[in-house]
């Protein structure tokens, strides 16, 4: 580089850094200018102003029905709200709430002795302070020097408060659980129009009080289905107590309505919905100079169920119509419970439960729903579970298909003989699941723990092993493990603890672990669809609330079909269960045939089996002095339809029937649901097909008339 090149490059470099160096003097000289001039006037907005954010509620998501028909909905309503500016005093508050007493009537039963004395220290604090002396006050906090001035207050100082005085007790006391900028809800249960118009002309002289619509859950369908659907808390419970924390910390109010039982509670994330978020600006005198909305408020997302309202509306009526005919000559007769689903998906159609009132007075209705037991209440099953160990003998290996026990009871020392309800003679897996032959399952069981049996020997099995075995496998099937469902709690049953050889035996007939119906169900539904165990659900989707609310949004959640797991078991052997079932249920000496293969039912091809267990309750003596035992009978039945390629799968209990009790109400419901089912389903296609020909013909006659 030549002398004349550098030269020029240094002048470059000098005239760079003069322009940095004025910048930079200018910007000190701006920031001192600034805080010199400035800095106090900067400080003092900053003191002036805070910041604080506010949620509003929305609309809870609502419920549909798998066929689109609304099962739960918000109703709207009238509602005065209040919403305080940040500082209110309690005596600004006691003047609004005498000022609103002038419009509006509130229930005065909830008032509390400590409301009245609340207030009677709002009006005379003078009178108060008065009866205590400084001395006591030394060392208290603010609230346990209120609380000294409460106490001071006598029953005789607030007896005479009633009528107009209790009114403005009771909105008073509404007004005190609003938090600043946030919206409470003052009044919204049986609210006139001549209210809601007095206050609407009004708020000019009402500061913070508003007129708004808000909602309360409305159930088309009264108590149907009811026990699943749930509840939600009211403003006055709020969220749970126990569960203030987690609620408060999702950015719940303590008064906010959530979700406390079933449905509501399981899906209280989505049917919540987004609350707006707005940011309120105040000066130092609490006056809102600003407000700026930053999040917008969205209603909460809309369930679809899985059940059918009109199917299930009909499995009600049956389950209520065989109960009533079964009451009679049962004294303990008291309830039944049935489950229906579709076994390729785990989708709930129905779950029944009714309670029979036996002697009701007055206006007491004869059933009470009871549906909840479905996944609640456990029973001994009985046979039914027969299936389960035929396949866990064919899988361990202990039998063969084909395999023939000779039926007849089973002979041990020092000990009552065991044996099926009659001595069936010879027979193999197929026939022991026809005629429901304990002694085979015995003999299964036996097989399991390495013994076979020999008349008059002691009973030398592995009981260990065998009850590892039949629990491994009864767990796959859903017996003695959760379902999955999609519920806040569901029931597992009692599988009992170090089981005797003799207790393992009796496990392996349905006589020695107890099952919910909804366990039946998934239970009958992995035979039925060849060895897949669905999760069953109540809900199928969740959707985007719409601006209408008239109709489903957008999906924002599908639940496909879950397999929970499938068994480790060969398909040869499960199809001759199944083929075991449908001897059950349609061939001569089956022990449901009398029922299912009838002239009314043989065409819905139902397979199935039959439960009966025995079972005790023990009652008071009338003398007083001790129990008595009491001998009693669970009647179950599952099964699914068609055979080939089923639809439906569905499981019954009817605990509690007289021991020897000639009925069977657990065949008849079980027949009877399939056949509601497939009854409804073909009054469908035929209202289609007439509308879709109405349809047509309207057509064709606007293409004539042109």
């Amino acid at each position: 580089m030549s002398k004349k090149e550098k030269k020029h490059l240094s002048f470059r470099l000098n005239i760079i850094f003069l322009v940095v160096f004025t910048l930079f003097a200018v910007l000190i000289l701006q920031l001192g200018v600034i805080q010199i001039l400035s800095g106090e006037s900067a400080q003092d907005q900053i003191d002036r102003t805070e910041n604080v954010t506010t949620n509003t509620p929305v609309p809870r998501g609502e419920m549909y029905d798998r066929n689109g028909e609304i099962v739960v909905e918000n109703d709207s309503k009238y509602s005065i709200t209040y919403t305080p500016p940040k500082g209110v005093q309690g005596k600004d508050k006691l003047k609004l709430a005498k000022k609103l007493s002038e419009y509006i009537e509130l229930d005065t039963k909830g008032i509390r002795l400590r409301d009245k004395k609340e207030y009677f220290f709002l009006k005379n604090p003078d009178v108060v302070k008065e009866r205590i002396e400084d001395k006591d006050m030394e060392g208290l906090d603010s609230g346990e020097v209120y609380q000294a001035q409460l106490a001071a207050i006598t029953e005789e100082d607030v007896e005479s408060y009633k009528g107009e005085t209790l009114q403005v007790i009771a909105i008073n006391k509404e007004l005190n659980k609003a938090y600043a900028l946030a919206p409470h809800v003052v009044k919204d249960e049986n609210i006139s129009e001549k209210e809601y118009s007095r206050v609407a002309e009004h708020l000019p002289s009402l500061p913070g009080i508003n007129v708004a619509s808000d909602w309360e859950r409305r159930y088309p369908n009264g108590e149907v289905f009811k026990s699943y659907l749930g509840n939600i808390s009211t403003r006055e419970q709020g969220v749970p107590r126990e569960k203030l924390e987690k609620f408060l910390a999702l950015g719940y109010s303590r008064n906010d309505r959530v979700g406390t039982r079933g449905l509501e509670q399981q899906y209280e994330e989505v049917l919540r919905g987004v609350k707006e978020k707005v940011r309120h600006t105040t000066d130092r005198n609490n006056n809102v100079v600003d407000t700026e909305v930053i999040r917008e408020g969205k209603s909460g997302k809309d369930l679809v169920l899985s059940i059918d309202m009109e199917y299930q509306k009909r499995v009600n009526e049956i389950v209520k119509e065989e109960l009533a005919k079964a009451v009679p000559g049962n004294s303990y007769l008291e309830n039944a419970v049935a489950v229906v689903s579709k076994p390729d998906t785990g989708e709930i159609l129905a779950v029944s439960g009714q309670s029979v009132n036996k002697s009701p007075s007055g206006d007491e209705e004869k059933f009470t729903d009871s549906s909840h037991q479905g996944v609640y209440n456990a029973y001994l099953p009985g046979s039914v579970v027969k299936g389960a160990t035929v396949l866990t003998g064919l899988e361990e290996g202990v039998i063969d298909p084909g395999t023939t026990i000779r039926d007849r009871p089973l002979e041990f020392p020092d000990s009552e003989d065991m044996g099926s309800y009659s001595r069936l003679g010879n027979v193999n897996d197929l026939q022991a699941l026809q005629r429901s032959s304990n002694v085979y399952m015995y003999n299964i069981a036996m097989r399991l723990g390495d013994y076979y049996y020999k008349p008059n020997q002691p009973l030398r099995m592995d009981e260990e092993k065998a009850n590892r075995l039949i629990r491994y496998n009864f767990h796959q099937f859903g017996l003695g493990v959760p379902t999955g469902i999609d519920f806040p709690y569901e029931a597992t049953g009692l599988e009992g603890s170090d089981p005797t050889g003799s207790d393992v035996m009796r496990s392996a007939i349905g006589q020695y672990s107890s099952y919910t119906a909804m366990q039946l169900n998934q239970y009958v539904s992995t035979i039925a669809n060849g060895g897949y165990r669905m999760q069953p659900r109540f809900v199928t989707s969740i959707h985007e609330p719409t601006s209408s609310g008239k109709e489903l949004g957008d999906i924002y959640k599908d639940f496909s079909p879950n397999v929970k797991n499938s068994l480790h078991m060969d398909a040869d052997y499960i199809e001759r269960v199944q083929k075991g079932f449908k001897m059950v249920t349609q061939t001569p000496g089956g022990t449901a045939s009398s029922v299912f293969n009838s002239a009314r039912y043989r065409q819905y091809d139902i397979s199935g089996k039959t439960g009966t267990a025995e079972t005790d309750k023990y009652l008071e003596n009338s003398s007083g002095d001790g129990t008595r035992r009491v001998e009693l009978t669970n009647k179950a039945f599952v099964g699914y339809a068609p055979s080939e390629n089923p639809e439906i799968a569905f499981s019954v209990i009817v605990p509690n029937l007289d021991s020897g009790a000639d009925v069977s109400p657990n065949y008849h419901i079980g027949a009877r649901v399939a056949e509601a089912y497939f009854q409804l389903k073909e009054e469908r296609a035929e209202k289609k097909e007439k509308q879709e020909k109405e349809k047509k013909d309207e057509t064709n006659d606007n293409n004539g008339n042109e």
